[in-house]
């Protein structure tokens, strides 16, 4: 699941200094300038994904005033580039060095909030590929546990390394190793989504987690870049992902949920995949009501709107494509985590583009020809019945036509 990554890393070298580095300089050293005390488990569970060094990274402590959000999920940590078995941000930046984002976490901290580090993402080199056996890749990944004090760590396991049998079994053997080496580490694992649940390569982490006797957290899948048309396509695979974890490892299916995640892509996905606020309380709601363990998405980058509204049918890594308010995104994630958001006025003017005066599109809705609806900052109108299929997805001979932007 691609979840776009644009390298700003000009801008965001400077977003980094602006946000922490200078009201944390004298304690730089440490990696993590303030003590790191534990969240519950809920925050850890709820925290959504900051790329702290690219995509524009958003001032981590603005949007705690505005949200109310305690916990954040910083990524990625790789392999460096030119190859090795020592943790990198990016697989440029070296942890061992590394202020920047100590800080980043610091002023976090000294706000009451608390990180996670995710391992893996989409493309670059993992350290399951480089490291020669689960041994060294937990013990490079104890230097970041190590460094910045962690208390949750989430591995991300995509492509291409779910692809590769002995990495996936180096990285399960680590989050074993680690989950052992410290107690009460609060620890994910997340992969692709399909209808189905999760596909072949998921399965078999699965199985790879099963056979090392390893149980994390929760497993949590990512229903997005697969074909998802909003809400209702996320929970059937939401769904059909608990049976696959029952089968696996012989649990109920309360325990299944138990341990069961979601990790969503608020906006227009990669593919063009458009979730908007509507779909985001669904897939909530269904969490909450299924006592499911995580709720998160990526990323804060993107959780603020673009201009125009819709990028011009563009995804981006530093804005929605969709019409929101700032961080409207991760007031869900608030809420996941049993607290109630600070409420916000409404802007008194329209975003630019216009206002939309049709009713805002419901993936629960059935239409006609001829019903227009708002979605994305656009109208559009049906020409003929439909229900559940996304504004915008379905092509220039599919159900919905784009009369403009509103």
């Amino acid at each position: 699941m691609k979840r776009l990554r644009a390298l700003l890393c000009g801008a965001a070298t400077a977003a980094l200094a602006t946000a922490g580095l200078a009201a944390f300089a004298a304690q730089q050293a440490s990696g993590a300038s303030a003590d790191a005390t534990a969240l519950s488990n809920r925050w850890y569970a709820a925290a959504p994904y900051l790329m702290p060094h690219d995509n524009n990274p958003p001032d981590a402590g603005a949007i705690m005033d505005a949200t109310g959000l305690k916990g954040f999920q910083l990524a990625f940590v790789l392999a460096p580039n030119g190859g090795g078995c020592s943790p990198t941000w990016d697989g440029t930046s070296p942890v061992s060095t590394d202020t920047a984002v100590g800080s980043v976490i610091g002023a976090i901290r000294a706000k009451g909030g608390d990180v996670s580090v995710s391992i893996g993402g989409y493309g670059g080199t993992k350290l399951g590929q480089t490291c020669s056996d689960a041994a060294s890749t937990a013990a490079a990944y104890q230097q970041v546990i190590t460094k910045y004090q962690l208390k949750a760590i989430d591995f991300d396991l995509e492509e291409p390394e779910y692809e590769n049998t002995a990495a996936i079994a180096r990285e399960i053997g680590a989050a074993k190793i680690l989950q052992q080496n410290n107690p009460g580490l609060y620890v994910s694992v997340t992969t692709a989504g399909t209808a189905d649940g999760t596909g072949w390569f998921g399965k078999q982490m699965l199985n790879e987690a099963k056979a090392q006797g390893f149980t994390p957290n929760n497993f949590s899948i990512m229903p997005f870049d697969g074909g998802f048309n909003g809400a209702a396509a996320q929970t059937g695979a939401l769904t059909n992902f608990n049976s696959i974890l029952r089968s696996t490892f012989g649990w109920d299916e309360a325990t299944a949920y138990a341990h069961e995640g979601f990790s969503g892509m608020n906006g227009r996905s990669d593919t063009g995949e458009y979730f908007g606020q509507a779909d985001f309380q669904t897939v909530l709601d269904y969490a909450t009501g299924h006592h499911m363990d995580r709720f998160t998405f990526w990323s804060l980058n993107r959780d603020r709107q673009c201009t125009p509204p819709d990028n011009n049918g563009k995804t981006s890594g530093t804005c929605s494509s969709v019409a929101q308010s700032d961080w409207d995104f991760a007031k869900y994630s608030v809420r996941f985590a049993g607290v109630t958001p600070p409420t916000t006025t409404p802007p008194t003017t329209p975003p630019p583009g216009g206002s939309c005066t049709a009713a805002v599109w419901n993936s629960g809705a059935v239409y006609t020809a001829g019903n227009t609806v708002s979605y994305g900052g656009h109208t559009w109108k049906a020409k003929w019945w439909t229900q559940n299929e996304t504004p915008g997805t379905t092509g220039e001979w599919g159900v919905w036509q784009d009369l403009g932007a509103c």
